[in-house]
């Protein structure tokens, strides 16, 4: 019903900010809650943040408070996750998803697609 397609990662070193874009194309992009999250090697998938429909409630993890942002534009279909003052446990695959049944979501189990992933890779 949506398809998710993520952009924006890549390597960058210890202190330094990456942008993270999720475009979706198909369905309407206003009625899904979008997420990001992210897998660490031997580690489970966890949620990095979360964003409403209309963009006005959004949640981030512990883990990454002050740091990161999430947002989206709606005109344009997509969602981002601005991180700044990466830090070499932010390494990670990170995923886009999207709920199409609820407004906010927090749980994996609240989403019904997900994107490819994108490597985010920080060095010291």
């Amino acid at each position: 019903q949506v398809q998710l397609i993520e952009s924006g990662g890549g390597l960058v070193q210890d202190g330094g900010s990456l942008r993270l874009s999720c475009a979706a194309s198909g369905g309407t992009f206003t009625r899904y809650a979008m997420g990001w999250f992210r897998q660490a090697p031997g580690k489970e998938r966890q949620i990095v943040a979360g964003i409403s429909r209309g963009g006005a409630n959004t949640y981030l993890a512990d883990s990454v408070k002050g740091r990161f942002t999430v947002s989206r534009d709606n005109a344009k279909n997509t969602v981002y996750l601005q991180m700044n003052n990466l830090k070499p446990e932010d390494t990670a695959v990170y995923y886009c998803a999207a709920s199409s049944t609820m407004w906010f979501a927090t749980m994996s189990a609240q989403y019904d697609y997900w994107g490819q992933g994108t490597q985010v890779t920080v060095s010291s």
